[in-house]
């Protein structure tokens, strides 16, 4: 099988269905494609109706194309991310892992269009975000959940108002973002920096303005992302964590007890928001998003510091800090509910405390004159006390 063959299955893959995110080879099952959550199989001439070891084996050198680095990360760790681009149509980020003496791949379809915070209706605390100067935001959430795109949105609109210097490190670079007011330096893990700690120390010494970390792997990355926010950067990062109280226990968890309250500290005096997000299925098709947003304040700093306790949680603070563009996931589910963009269902199958949603859901069928409960029409037995 040769590339052009490859890039022929890429191509039928791509139109077979609208919306495609992602394309999926699995020994033992057709070619797939994911569309809003969902796999569907592929029928192309010749047919796979399950893909043979041989086959995918193929598939993946052939995306490797002899590629060293490649070859010794899926041998050594083994999955290997890569970009692939098929010229005039699409570009991928790429994961090939073994599975068992078998190897799978999964092909990401990247968007080539920069998104912006308009267009993807994203929370109005993202223009108050791209007007930072310094410090940390963390955009978290599950794989898939759309944090990329988020993170993307926001760079445009830095893009769009600052003359600065920005640099990403990236694994692989997805967005390519052009030149406007701002200049950008955008680097691939493992074809320009080794590790995401290395290329953040790099950058440091490249007079940016704002960078972007593709991830915070480990401690080690983000000891020097907290130094970058403290001399007056603005770092742009992810963490897989689902929601804000998560976030901060991840990343004090990453050192020492001995080093926590330090850390504790420099988080606090850094950190400038932490945003979470998820992906629901919406009415009608599709996914729509659903965020959550703590922004630093006393009451924030002060948890950070000395952690949660009854009465001083952070989901208590973003619920009650509205006007300060912070939002809980269960405030901005009940909105998506009231413009009928997701089910009743969905709403309490997503969200975090199922009785402030339940409540909220009432509230709103009340308003519209609904019924808020399926129990039929009460009456009193009137022969109960008379049975005896």
């Amino acid at each position: 099988m040769k590339k052009q063959e490859i890039d022929h299955i890429l191509v039928k893959m791509l139109d077979y269905h609208r919306e495609v995110s992602d394309l999926n080879f699995t020994v033992g099952k057709p070619l797939q494609v994911e569309s809003a959550g969902e796999l569907i199989p592929v029928e192309v001439k010749p047919n796979f109706k399950a893909l043979s070891p041989f086959q995918t084996e193929v598939i993946a050198m052939n995306l490797i194309n002899q590629d060293r680095r490649l070859t010794q990360a899926l041998l050594s760790t083994g999955s290997c991310d890569m970009s692939y681009s098929l010229p005039g149509k699409a570009r991928f980020r790429v994961n090939i892992f073994s599975q068992g003496a078998n190897l799978s791949i999964v092909c990401r379809k990247l968007e080539s269009k920069i998104p912006t915070i308009e267009e993807r209706e994203l929370p109005k605390t993202m223009f108050q975000i791209a007007k930072e100067i310094n410090g940390i935001v963390f955009v978290t959430g599950a794989t898939g959940s759309g944090k990329t795109t988020t993170l993307a949105a926001i760079l445009d609109e830095i893009n769009e108002n600052k003359s600065v210097h920005i640099i990403t490190l990236e694994d692989p670079v997805e967005y390519q973002h052009p030149h406007k007011k701002s200049t950008f330096n955008q680097r691939e893990l493992g074809m320009d920096f080794d590790t995401y700690a290395h290329g953040l120390r790099a950058a440091l010494r490249q007079a940016p303005k704002v960078i972007l970390v593709g991830e915070m792997r480990d401690r080690e990355t983000i000891e020097i992302g907290m130094r970058a926010g403290e001399t007056g950067h603005l770092v742009l990062t992810t963490l897989h964590t689902v929601d804000a109280g998560s976030t901060v226990n991840r990343i004090l968890g990453m050192f020492s007890i001995e080093e926590a309250k330090q850390i504790r500290i420099r988080l606090a005096d850094t950190m400038r928001f932490i945003v979470s997000q998820r992906l629901l299925p919406q009415v009608g098709g599709g996914r729509v998003a659903t965020f959550e947003i703590l922004g630093a304040n006393l009451r924030v700093k002060d948890l950070i510091l000395n952690g949660e306790s009854e009465g001083k949680t952070f989901y208590e603070i973003m619920e009650a800090s509205n006007a300060f563009g912070m939002i809980t996931f269960d405030q901005h589910i009940i909105g998506l509910y009231e413009q009928g963009l997701i089910t009743h269902e969905t709403a309490l199958a997503y969200c975090s405390q199922r009785g402030v949603v339940g409540r909220g859901i009432d509230a709103i069928k009340s308003a519209r004159g609904e019924a808020t409960t399926d129990i039929g029409k009460l009456e009193i037995d009137r022969g109960y006390a008379k049975s005896g």
